[in-house]
Order: structure tokens, then C-alpha cells, then sequence
């Protein structure tokens, strides 16, 4: 049997990136995946490239709406037969030395990647109580760790994921819920594509592996916290990040 067989994943933000990886590690395994984003046509591309297209079910919504959260969860419910495991991916950035920082570029960051995850939780927990192996995994980022300039916005939202994630894995702890959360490096996509070269050979020098992170490193560890043998672990703060930050 799939190791994911008979259960049902939500994951926020899958179209692209360590997202879409979440997805085709589930979907792979066994699992139903319905999964979250604002572009159709990346939605498309996202089932099709997860080698189980069948496994998985797009809908448009966004995270920093309780409307659309609560749809997201009602989608996944639907097309799962329940809701086991809820990935809180979804995320953005608004980069911009603090002194040139828009409040607008602010708050849109908090709204989508706090706020969404927030809502997203609240809507699906009393489906992840009910389960037998009710799973939540935020991904935050060692930024929320370490912090970075020109990143306040996008590190104070990612170090106060960590701090839901432990309040939500203390609460929800009662009812065999575990929460934790999933902090990458440096990871090849879209975001850090466009690095100039002198700045990609300076981060280099910072990871002890000596290489930047792809989505699937960041999907492994999900997956693992996801699986039945990860059923002790709760409030943790897991870096994927080469070694740079320990």
C-alpha cells in the first residue's frame, strides 16, 4: 500500500516552487492532493508534472481571505473524503530596506503569509481533530531565524509562523493533532533565480553542503513529518538549509 493511500493533503501556494514539489510527493504517494493558487494555467502545469494527475485537484483561492480558506478546505474535504494533513506553503516577498518599505508592501506580506496560514488552520481544524493522524506543517523560512536585510516584512512573517506553530502544536495536542514547521535555506526556484552571480557564490561560501536546496529536500522532510513515523514529533522548527544555520 501507497504510503499516503486514503489520505486526504491541502496545500496552500502549489502551483510553483517547493509547493508544486509538495504536491507530486504526495500525489506520488498515494494520496489526495488538492492544493491552492491564483494562476489556472500553473495549476495545470503543477497536476501534470506531479506523475499523478489524477491524485490531484486545483482550486483558485486566496489564502489571505477567510472565504477563500475556508473554500480551500471545503475543496479538499470534498475531493479527499476528509482532511488528514494541511501544508500552510503559500507565501510572498515585498523586498525592501526598511526605511523605503511601503506599509502597503507590509501588510500584504503579514496577510498572505501569517494571516493565511491563520486562516487556513482555523477553518480546517476541527477536519484535522477528526482525523486519525491530523497533520499540520507550516513552511517558514531560517530567515524567520536568523533575519535579513532588506526582509523585514518576509522574516517577521516566517518568525511568527514559528510562534503559531508552537502555540497551535500545544493546543491541538490533546487531540493527536501535531503541528510543526519547516524552515528552507537557500532553494533553487523561482525566487532566487535571478541571484547575480557574486551573490550566489557568497551564499555558497555560508552552507557547510556547499550547495543550494532544491524543493525536493523540502518536500522529503514534509512528507516525513506528514508520515505515520513522525507521529511523536510536534512544535518542532526543522531547518532544510544545508547546514547554515545550527
Amino acid at each position: 500500500m501507497s504510503a499516503f493511500e486514503n489520505v486526504s493533503v491541502l496545500v496552500t501556494g502549489g502551483t510553483r516552487g517547493i509547493g508544486r514539489a509538495i504536491v507530486a510527493a504526495f500525489a506520488q504517494g498515494g494520496a489526495k492532493v488538492t492544493f491552492t493558487g491564483t494562476n489556472e494555467a500553473a495549476a495545470a502545469e503543477a497536476s501534470a508534472a506531479s506523475g499523478a494527475p489524477d491524485q490531484c485537484h486545483f482550486i483558485q483561492a486566496d489564502v489571505s481571505s477567510a472565504d477563500g480558506c475556508q473554500a480551500a478546505v471545503d475543496a479538499a474535504v470534498a475531493f479527499g473524503g476528509g482532511l488528514d494533513v494541511v501544508v500552510n506553503n503559500a507565501g510572498i516577498t515585498r523586498d525592501q530596506l526598511l526605511m523605503r518599505m511601503s506599509e502597503e508592501d507590509w501588510d500584504r506580506v503579514q496577510d498572505v503569509n501569517l494571516k493565511g496560514a491563520f486562516l487556513t488552520t482555523k477553518a480546517a481544524a476541527r477536519r484535522l481533530m477528526k482525523s486519525k493522524r491530523g497533520r499540520l506543517i507550516n513552511i517558514t523560512s531560517v530567515v524567520g531565524i536568523t533575519g535579513n536585510a532588506g526582509q523585514a516584512n518576509y522574516a517577521a512573517s516566517k518568525a511568527g509562523l514559528i510562534g503559531f506553530t508552537k502555540a497551535v502544536a500545544k493546543e491541538l495536542a490533546g487531540r493527536g493533532v501535531t503541528a510543526n514547521a519547516v524552515a528552507p535555506g537557500y532553494i533553487q526556484t523561482d525566487m532566487t533565480a535571478d541571484l547575480p552571480e557574486g551573490a550566489a557564490e557568497g551564499l555558497m561560501s555560508l552552507i557547510p553542503l556547499a550547495r543550494m536546496g532544491t524543493s525536493e529536500d523540502v518536500a522529503g522532510v514534509v512528507t516525513f513529518l506528514a508520515s505515520e513515523g513522525a507521529g511523536y514529533v510536534t512544535g518542532q522548527v526543522i531547518p532544510v538549509d544545508g547546514g547554515m544555520v545550527m
